[in-house]
């Protein structure tokens, strides 16, 4: 009747259900990994039977199921209530007695506190999760009290939501008993707790393990009641213990927790004021937990979504439980969907997006389950939060939207297993989002949900990827955002030929580098209050650009990893780093900004020369303190060989040395002395990527910017293409004993496929599009292939 964990597998699923045979697996074979499990034991299936066949209440139970007088909600009510009141085996009672006294025992507790936990024997499958339909108690203390919270589990098998569940899942009934938990309360009321992913939630990159954490128990993070600090971290290189591949760090405004409540059970606090912004663990916590989450995946063979627990007395951290991931580790990756709003809106509301879809329809604001009845199906449901009772639903829903809540919250878990885009912890959709407002809901730009005003227009792209061919000429993708980059790891490509570092530093960062070395030169007084708000927790201001900035070079770097993954150092012109903010100090009027003080000729300057440190710093660290040795640095709109060589000079004394660690350094080929000069250049560079916008722009003398003069403007036009064959064919010049890689960075292959066969015609080494864009360029590519191959 009584099973202790260190005699129990994941092979007792029937006799103790998934949570109990996880936790058995754990403190079996896990502990010399380190990793920790509060000790505890399991009622085995059979007491859950032997209650019910006591009372002769199968046959009852079916017949309340099976009837359809009742409501759903008034039978479940009604079974629960036959299962509380039946009469508990004399001989079990006795049995947990003697356990639960021999657990305080060994924790030297005459009234041990404890988890009381649900464990079906039809849950935590890997088609299946049962996420939070059956119940726990936590902080129980006293026998009496444990015996009480598991007669309130075993009936909690019968709550309107797990039943639902199981029709919804095909599970019989009569198939699926309960055991219980009974396990040491970890003293995360004191300290912290969240869970962990062994891949990414939203696109099942299988190398980043996503960590969530808040101050106080678990429970706050799995019900959504706290929106928690969320952690990635790069997982293949954890191994190496002098790197910290940590690729994301945020933080969220965690101000309530969920303690122990006088006399037993939980209650929901606020936090002080104090802790509120502060990481919840550092990071080599954060990198332990990674650890752990590694080895447990690696023992069961397949993803994993873990809780932990860090005890606030002691300081250790514990696992409390682990089961399959159920979403992503079951999606199919023949065929790659994206979403793309095709029409800009005004944005209500932001917050964490779970999926990467997007939908449409009326908003439909509720504040409880049972306002089922005003729900128009096919609405955008928004509330505060959601908990399995919610499940019906949400099932009725196009896109789910809650206050609060992070990616492991149960609005999080359902919606995605039920493929519905969700917005989670936007903290006020419920008072901006009015009833009946057509609204439309975008996950399609990675971590960041919108909520925008109206009916928008939107497309669908399909890539089908089983069917693509295998091309010679090497295909790489253009990425601007960290997080979407992670949405693409799917995609036949080898590695990234332009990762803009703009966009981290426009709509991550937002200032301007300046106003962090240089704060005290800052004027206006809004931008220094932002500052100081956008930088809190940071000793020294230019750290918060050097970290956010590494960040998010090494998640896009992760993305791809170990192909090449080439960031072009900055290249705002001085009217767009004037936008940032506190920028407007630091930059001149300039007439003509696309030729003025742009790319190279800043990095060397004193009056940018700090800003440029910052940026070599952030590639530093991702490079040589992350392990991101897959990055290749690009140097834009470099006019002059003597220019090249004074940036190369300045980045070595950056500590960013070329053949160093690696490191190439490539150069922009956008200007017409590139091409000129491309032998001079290439005793500088490593590399040459074709910038064809500016290299079109500069050669035709057309602004590519002019509606007027737009018909002149064609990459295609012969002084750009013979632009383009000089260049690769004095990099690839093997009497000069030259092989100098040449790529194109651009949409021109993928929409022209004439431009595409001239490309490889003229030896092109790699073609850089954008995502959506691949299997179009990769069948162009072949086709143009192929026919270089015919016999003439």
């Amino acid at each position: 009747m009584i099973r202790w964990f260190d005699t129990l597998s994941s092979d007792d699923v029937a006799l103790v259900g998934g949570k109990n045979a996880s936790l058995g697996e754990l403190t079996t074979n896990l502990a010399d990994a380190g990793v920790r499990v509060p000790y505890g034991f399991a009622t085995t299936a059979d007491v859950f039977w032997s209650v019910l066949d006591g009372a002769n209440l199968r046959s009852a139970i079916l017949d309340l199921l099976q009837g359809d007088a009742k409501a759903p909600a008034e039978t479940a009510a009604e079974i629960r209530s036959l299962i509380e009141t039946a009469e508990l085996p004399g001989a079990f009672v006795e049995a947990l007695t003697e356990a639960y006294r021999a657990l305080g025992t060994r924790y030297d507790q005459e009234n041990v506190d404890v988890a009381v936990r649900s464990s079906a024997t039809a849950e935590d499958l890997p088609e299946a999760s049962f996420a939070g339909q059956q119940d726990t108690f936590l902080n129980v203390s006293g026998i009496d009290a444990v015996i009480a919270a598991v007669r309130k589990c075993f009936a909690s098998l019968f709550t309107e939501r797990a039943i639902y569940y199981r029709n919804e899942k095909g599970f019989d009934h009569t198939d699926v008993a309960l055991s219980v938990g009974i396990q040491k309360m970890v003293r995360a009321d004191l300290g912290s707790a969240g869970v962990m992913f062994t891949l990414d939630t939203e696109t099942g990159f299988p190398d980043i393990t996503v960590i969530n954490a808040a101050w106080g128990l678990g429970e706050g993070v799995v019900s959504g009641e706290v929106t928690p600090d969320e952690y990635r971290v790069y997982t293949p290189f954890l191994e190496n213990k002098a790197l910290a591949p940590i690729t994301g760090y945020q933080l969220s405004q965690k101000d309530r927790k969920c303690v122990y409540a006088a006399g037993g059970s939980t209650e929901v606090v606020p936090v002080p004021a104090d802790e509120q912004r502060t990481p919840v663990l550092t990071d080599n916590e954060i990198l332990q937990l990674a650890r752990w989450g590694a080895s447990i995946e690696a023992h069961y063979g397949q993803a994993m979504d873990i809780e932990w627990a860090k005890d606030g007395q002691s300081g250790d951290i514990f696992v409390v439980q682990a089961r399959p991931e159920t979403v992503q580790s079951q999606r199919e990756a023949a065929t790659l969907r994206s979403y793309t709003l095709t029409e800009p809106g005004e944005v209500l509301v932001r917050g964490a997006a779970i999926g990467d879809a997007i939908a449409t329809g009326p908003v439909c604001r509720l504040q409880n389950p049972s306002q089922r009845d005003k729900f128009v199906d096919g609405g955008i449901l928004v509330t505060e939060l959601t908990d399995p009772d919610w499940v019906p639903l949400m099932k009725r829903a196009s896109a789910i939207v809650t206050d609060r809540g992070g990616r492991t919250s149960h609005a999080a878990i359902v919606s995605r297993e039920m493929g519905l885009p969700a917005i989670v912890g936007t903290e006020n959709a419920t008072e901006v989002l009015q009833n009946g407002r057509e609204v439309t809901v975008s996950c399609a730009d990675g971590d960041e949900g919108q909520v925008l005003d109206g009916t928008l227009d939107y497309d669908v792209d399909e890539q089908d990827l089983s069917t693509l061919p295998e091309v010679n000429t090497r295909v790489m993708i253009n990425v601007a955002s960290p997080p979407v980059a992670m949405k693409w790891w799917r995609l036949p490509v080898e590695g990234v030929g332009l990762a803009r570092m703009e966009y981290i530093i426009n709509n991550i960062i937002e200032v301007h580098p300046l106003a962090l070395t240089r704060f005290d030169q800052v004027q206006d007084a809004k931008a220094r209050k932002t500052i100081e708000q956008l930088t809190a927790g940071y000793d020294n201001k230019p750290d918060y650009f050097v970290e956010m900035l590494a960040r998010g070079i090494a998640t896009i770097a992760a993305a791809q990893y170990p192909h090449p993954v080439i960031v072009r150092m900055s290249d705002f012109k001085t009217n767009e780093y004037a936008n940032l903010i506190g920028g407007q100090g630091f930059e001149p009027d300039e007439e003509n900004p696309m030729l003025g003080w742009r790319g190279a000729a800043r990095y060397y300057s004193d009056d940018y020369a700090d800003g440029f440190a910052l940026e070599c710093r952030a590639l530093r660290m991702a490079r040589q303190e992350m392990g991101f040795d897959n990055i290749v640095a690009m140097i834009p709109f470099c006019r002059t060989p003597d220019e090249g060589r004074r940036v190369l000079d300045l980045m070595a004394d950056q500590g960013l040395k070329q053949g160093e660690h690696g490191l190439k350094v490539y150069a922009m080929a956008e200007v017409p002395s590139n091409i000129v000069l491309a032998d001079r250049f290439s005793e500088l560079f490593d590399g040459f990527s074709i910038g064809s916008n500016d290299l079109t722009q500069l050669t035709l003398g057309v602004d590519r910017d002019s509606d007027r003069l737009s018909y002149l403007f064609d990459e295609r036009d012969e002084a750009v293409t013979r632009s383009i064959r000089q260049l690769i064919d004095t990099a690839h010049d093997p009497d000069q004993g030259r092989a100098i890689p040449v790529g194109i960075c651009g949409q021109g292959p993928s929409d022209h496929p004439d431009f595409a066969a001239f490309l490889v015609e003229a030896g092109i080494d790699t073609i850089s599009v954008l995502p959506d864009s691949v299997a179009r360029t990769i069948r162009t590519i072949a086709d143009v292939e192929a026919s270089r191959r015919q016999p003439a």
